[in-house]
């Protein structure tokens, strides 16, 4: 290398390294709360370190699994299921969880994540990524190939239909209100009080 090349890799350095500085001082300042909304030196320290912690030889990999769709049909209701709660079914990350992490969980329509490789995106699913709330998903070659349509299902986020999104709301998740308000307009349904109380079977 140079000196030119030593003299630019030295600046970046010295970026990096003043950009921490600043980042760890305001903690001191303000503390760690995850109420805090993160400002752009840690924004731009979190999207550098997702793009590290990423292998180069997994950025390049090409997706196995053939696009159909049945497959992003099933990417869809995985999706609702598992993703829902951090990302919501849009993507846009607007869900209590997702809005309460710190880094906030990110607008996966938006070109920081569309602009991933597939090799990248799938290794996010995979193996998480350190210090933000997202986990890793993987551990089998079932979960591998879940990952891979997931890949799909996230390429298609900024065009997801209304009907899409209706249908993945069927398959969100459901807290015990929900079920409990689905239970009562069942038995309404089905001619009996809500009011009545459930027999309990005892041994």
């Amino acid at each position: 290398m140079n000196k030119a090349g030593w003299f630019l890799l030295g600046a970046i350095a010295l970026l990096v390294a003043e950009a921490l500085a600043a980042a760890i001082a305001l903690s001191r300042a303000r503390g760690v709360s995850a109420q805090e909304e993160p400002n752009g030196v840690e924004r731009w320290i979190a999207r550098r370190a997702r793009h590290v912690a990423v292998p180069s030889g997994a950025r390049n990999r090409t997706n196995p699994v053939s696009k159909t769709q049945e497959v992003l049909a099933e990417a869809r209701a995985h999706w609702a299921d598992h993703c829902f709660s951090c990302h919501a079914n849009d993507g846009s990350g607007e869900t209590a969880m997702g809005r309460h992490m710190y880094p906030q969980a990110p607008d996966m329509r938006k070109p920081a994540t569309q602009n991933l490789s597939d090799g990248e995106l799938f290794y996010i699913v995979q193996n998480g990524i350190r210090l933000t709330g997202m986990p890793a998903w993987g551990g089998s070659d079932r979960d591998a190939e879940d990952s891979w349509k997931l890949v799909y299902f996230i390429r298609h986020l900024p065009d997801l239909t209304l009907e899409e999104r209706t249908q993945m709301e069927k398959l969100n998740p459901k807290g015990l209100e929900d079920r409990n308000e689905e239970e009562e307009e069942e038995r309404f349904l089905k001619g009996e009080s809500s009011n009545t109380p459930q027999q309990h079977h005892h041994h």
